[in-house]
């Protein structure tokens, strides 16, 4: 029997740490176990045939497949595929795609097996029963939750191209202990940590073969604060060793849980080494009431102006529009908000409906309509009406074009003035008006545009508009080949540099490569 792990990840630079999990826990099979890993929109005919070409005569093959928001649609079609060309072969689906509302997917009727919740040791052993029998007779297996002390640890089989070229996630706990609505972790009891001191055995074995860049999945990294410091010491450790050789580490961190001492373990992280995406998600209290999350709104601004204040960390930080009974004035004030405390980036995200998230509850109360198809973005709700929707989702696209890119720090804080929400949302109206796009806007045009959008709209003076994008355009200068701003040609641009800017690229190039 030969079995094969796979997924299909969202670019090439992820490398799946579930695959790995499962790998590291098959026991006596791992031997006939293979990693099989493709990145999604290649050609479905071509992934069947490199999955086809591990068959072998009068054995059994298994597939296992991890299914998530973002690969399930062609992960379904290559399924289909497999059991149209090669029914004989067994598909073993995991993953959080399919372990809520399970009955009614395609993907599930056309699969042999289905493991909802964990899989780390439930895949080997419906395995094993595929090979010595019983085979199993449910199709649907709720996956059994095992300590985390009785798990292997993967880290091991992240190959070498995976530590040259691909991010490296780890994981230092499971699960968390908040009930946010729109978020699968809601549905976690706790969080349970991993033995710390195993779990750092494992870093320094991957720093030692060369990892250098770490991103923590966890929900909660500064839950548990003793254990955050020593991870933190960890790093801090490696990068007094090799100040030449950095490490670069991302964490998601509670906003309003920022103690004096986990302060003064950040301050020492110098710039360039360490990232944290913050979840803010609404500053508004009766929204966050509604979805069950707390969250202590002045707390969280006043760490967040600390950590832009008093250390080198490199702050995301998410918004969601579409939350239940959060208007299009009460997101704006909450946008403002963040953008005068002062992150390096905000995500401006649209509300999802996550298969078996409890946002599900307020559907009836406050019309909320998803698409049906993934990412089940929301498409309207009855405070914000499908065409309002549309100009928000229009805006967080050009947000990430133009203020997450790095490539107009000089120029953004003109654009947002003194009411950064209504100036941004009057830009998105203009550009969309003149392109019809919110994709394939190369560069060069998208700073023609803003340019004129400045001294056409907001009667900017265009010598000042030219030095202020010539600074940009001086930092950016591999982005930027041959523009020309109002006739002005790149000769006359400011040769400014703008090195601030390029090591935040470098920070958003490392957290999303």
């Amino acid at each position: 029997m030969t079995i094969l792990l796979s997924t299909l990840n969202a670019r090439y630079a992820h490398a799946s740490l579930g695959l790995r999990y499962l790998y590291a826990n098959m026991g006596e099979l791992q031997a006939q176990t293979h990693l099989q890993e493709f990145v999604i929109g290649a050609k479905t005919t071509d992934l069947l045939e490199r999955l086809l070409a591990w068959q072998r005569p009068d054995e059994k093959l298994i597939i296992g497949f991890g299914v998530y928001i973002w690969n399930v649609e062609e992960t379904t079609r290559l399924v289909a595929l497999i059991k149209r060309v090669a029914p004989e072969v067994l598909i073993v689906l995991g993953g959080p795609e399919v372990s809520y509302e399970t009955q009614e997917q395609e993907i599930v009727r056309l699969a042999d097996y289905v493991i909802t919740g964990w899989g780390d040791i439930s895949f080997a052993e419906i395995c094993r029963q595929i090979l010595n029998g019983p085979k199993p007779i449910m199709k649907i297996h709720a996956g059994v939750q095992a300590n985390l002390s009785e798990l292997t640890l993967p880290y091991q089989y992240y190959s070498d191209t995976d530590i040259r070229h691909r991010t490296l996630y780890v994981e230092a706990s499971r699960g968390c202990p908040f009930k946010c609505e729109f978020c699968l972790s809601s549905l976690d009891k706790t969080a349970w940590p991993f033995d710390i001191d195993a779990f750092l055995v494992e870093m320094d074995n991957l720093h030692a073969r060369g990892a250098r860049l770490f991103k923590f999945v966890d929900r909660t990294f500064n839950l548990n604060i003793k254990t955050s410091l020593k991870i933190m010491q960890f790093f801090l450790d490696k990068l007094a060793a090799h100040p030449d050789d950095p490490v670069f580490a991302h964490f998601e961190v509670v906003p309003d849980h920022l103690p004096d001492a986990l302060k003064a373990g950040i301050a020492q992280f110098p710039e360039g080494t360490l990232q944290f995406e913050i979840g803010i998600q609404s500053f508004n209290p009766e929204v966050q009431s509604r979805i069950s999350r707390k969250q202590n709104n002045e707390k969280a601004a006043e760490n967040i102006r600390w950590l832009t204040s008093h250390s080198h960390a490199h702050l995301h930080v998410d918004l969601i529009a579409g939350l239940p009974g959060e208007t299009i004035d009460s997101f704006a004030a909450g946008f403002d908000k963040l953008v005068a405390i002062g992150p390096h980036e905000i995500q401006f995200g649209i509300l999802k409906r996550l298969r078996g998230t409890p946002i599900i509850r307020h559907t009836e109360e406050f019309g909320l309509r998803f698409d049906p198809y993934p990412p089940y973005t929301i498409l309207a709700n009855k405070d914000l009406p499908f065409a309002d929707m549309q100009t928000l989702v229009r805006f967080a696209r050009y947000w990430d074009l133009i203020a997450n890119s790095g490539r107009f720090n000089h120029t953004l804080p003109v654009i947002l003035g003194d009411a950064p929400f209504a100036n941004f949302m009057a830009l998105s109206h203009w550009i969309y008006a003149q392109t019809d796009a919110t994709h394939k806007i190369a560069l060069d045009r998208l700073a023609n545009l803003v340019t004129k959008w400045l001294c056409q709209e907001r009667g900017l003076d265009p010598q000042q508009v030219t030095t202020m994008l010539g600074k940009d355009y001086a930092g950016d200068r591999k982005h930027i080949q041959s523009p020309e701003l109002l006739g002005q040609p790149r000769s006359q641009l400011k040769p400014e540099a703008n090195n601030k800017a390029a090591q935040k690229r470098q920070h958003r190039h490392m957290q999303t490569s």
